[in-house]
């Protein structure tokens, strides 16, 4: 059986909630008083340079999401309340 490839529309989209993803990561951040993400990332024990990405819409895993948001101090309905709809 031959694997199906995602299509172009797909592809774009997911990379379209990446980019919101990050961009709610980095409100958030900055809102919590944390103008550096490098010194977030670092004060959070998460590397400095995936973190960076992850504000960029670099893809994330799961179990990375959810430490971030612990650090953030948010749940996972508040930070998918605003930007996702």
């Amino acid at each position: 059986m031959k694997k199906k490839l995602p299509s172009k529309k797909n592809i774009i989209e997911e990379e379209e909630y990446l980019k919101r993803l990050g961009k709610r990561i980095k409100e958030l951040r900055i809102k919590r008083g944390y103008t550096n993400y490098e010194y977030f990332a670092y004060e959070n024990n998460i590397g400095r340079t995936q973190y960076g990405k992850y504000e960029t819409g670099g893809n994330i895993q799961f179990n990375t999401l959810v430490k971030i948001l612990k650090a953030l101090d948010i749940s996972l309905k508040e930070f998918f309340s605003e930007g996702f709809e």
